[in-house]
């Protein structure tokens, strides 16, 4: 099979911040991947914008040793790096001040049809960059910005965010960027739901016992104690990337598949969350073991309560979920690196088969690291001599195995992400309600364990997380599905 590329339109792309680690480690190298698949025109320019005091030729040897290091074993020896690298050029700006901005404004070009502005900076930055794109005429109706988490810290701050950029932007022209819904698993999520007969009808609280999702790391918060400590696994993950995930489980068929369609679905099931009750909240803290540092080490602050975990039993309030818990959690220095999103299926009404068959459920599993793929488990006869007894098997769709080496050519989030900026495709991208949805569900949650004086639970590091956790689900009569890689 040949996967069809479809080249975009010529392109003026800024990233501000484009010196930052973002910009190295995924923007700059998933544009280069791009480039090297035939998808970028001959006359896209690339145009890094920051602080440091730096030309071109600079920014070009910090761009190529960047696509060295992440750019994916891409071959940067036959000249193709040098084709990419000629599209590349930097202006040095302050992002509050007038310093750079008419240079930046000398290297745009009006005959471009499409100008897009990577705001890969903190938030406290995005009104001084909207604001400056506008006041230098960078800025048209036809430019696109694109923006990076955390989008706010709670729901004051993000309306806040949101009416500093509508300032100057419509809604159209906003890309609130979570990468989780470039992974190519969490459309293929979509695909499996929307394309398949088979699944559809079974998509709901009369045939699925619960759905779990785990997104599990097992670094700690590395140089990001500073933010980290003021965010936590709460805000860090839930409120973005495991909502998405639970919103495009749980949706309902959008009319077409098109951005505003797809996006009024997920509004939806973000107003039907129920509140969550104190008892169905785990919140963890890893702690120190043999030479492994706690997690108020990494983050310099002995009194800490902030968690690095969190496990939540949660309800969508409708016609299709009701009754159907959600269970999610995330954490930091857990047993393995692994995303999983798990559709239990209830077991048969009746066992023809006795007791002694055991019980055996239908689980469907969406991997999304790593190893993405989809693993559907259906129960059969175990061979051999000796009577009935069942087992559960997994008919496997691993996306390496399925499509060989065409499976590494496949876009990861960021490129894949960029490019339908370039397009002028919102449908990946979150909504300012969206964003305010979610944090009007998050904020009470919050302030609840706030007012509550919790303390996150202490957990191993390279365990499953809190024991609490585990009886989350053992009073449900249910149990977590195993991390591993």
């Amino acid at each position: 099979m040949v996967s069809r590329v479809i080249p975009v339109e010529p392109f003026d792309l800024v990233i501000f911040g484009g010196t930052g680690d973002l910009a190295r480690r995924k923007i700059l190298p998933g544009l280069f991947r791009r480039y090297c698949s035939g998808q970028m025109p001959s006359d896209a320019r690339i145009i890094g914008a920051a602080r440091t005091d730096m030309d071109d030729a600079g920014f070009r040897d910090m761009v190529a040793a960047a696509i060295r290091e992440f750019g994916g074993g891409r071959s940067c020896d036959d000249g193709t790096l040098d084709g990419f690298l000629e599209r590349v050029g930097y202006v040095a700006v302050d992002a509050k001040g007038e310093g750079g901005w008419k240079e930046l404004a000398s290297r745009m070009r009006d005959e471009v049809p499409v100008r897009a502005f990577y705001f890969s900076v903190g938030p406290s930055l995005f009104g001084d960059l909207a604001e400056r794109l506008h006041s230098f005429g960078l800025a048209s109706e036809q430019s696109r910005i694109v923006v990076e988490k955390p989008f706010g810290h709670d729901l004051e701050t993000a309306k806040a965010l949101n009416a500093t950029l509508a300032k100057h932007f419509d809604e159209e022209q906003i890309y609130r960027i979570d990468h989780y819904l470039g992974k190519e698993t969490v459309q293929n999520l979509m695909a499996v739901r929307f394309g398949n007969m088979l699944f559809e009808p079974l998509w709901n609280a009369q045939y699925v016992d619960h759905i779990q999702i785990t997104v599990a790391e097992t670094v700690g918060v590395g140089g990001r104690g500073g933010y980290y400590d003021k965010s936590g696994a709460m805000r860090d993950m839930v409120q973005n990337h495991l909502m998405q995930l639970l919103c495009l489980i749980a949706m309902e068929p959008p009319a077409r598949f098109e951005p505003n369609a797809v996006r009024d679905e997920k509004l939806k099931v973000i107003r039907a969350l129920d509140p969550v009750l104190p008892h169905h909240i785990v919140r963890g803290q890893y702690a120190k073991q043999g030479d492994e540092p706690d997690y108020r080490t990494d983050v310099e602050n002995p009194r800490s309560s902030t968690e690095s975990f969190v496990a939540m039993k949660c309800h969508v309030s409708n016609w299709r979920w009701a009754n159907t818990p959600f269970y999610i959690r995330t954490g930091k220095k857990l047993r393995a690196r692994a995303s999983e999103i798990a559709v239990v299926f209830k077991d048969a009404p009746h066992s023809i088969f006795g007791e002694e068959a055991g019980r055996h459920s239908n689980v469907l599993s969406i991997r999304l690291q790593p190893n993405e793929g989809m693993t559907l488990g259906v129960t059969i006869k175990e061979p051999g001599p000796g009577g009935m007894r069942l087992m559960d098997v997994p008919l496997d769709m691993s996306f390496a195995e399925e499509f060989g080496p065409e499976a590494e050519e496949v876009p990861d989030a960021y490129e894949r992400l960029i490019m339908d900026v370039i397009r002028g495709n919102q449908t990946l991208f979150m909504r300012g309600d969206e964003v305010e949805a979610a944090w009007a569900w998050t904020d009470p949650i919050i302030e609840g364990w706030q007012k509550r004086g919790d303390f996150p639970k202490p957990y191993d590091v390279g365990s499953a997380g809190p024991e609490d956790s585990l009886m989350l689900m053992h009073r449900d009569g249910r149990k977590w599905r195993e991390i591993k890689d």
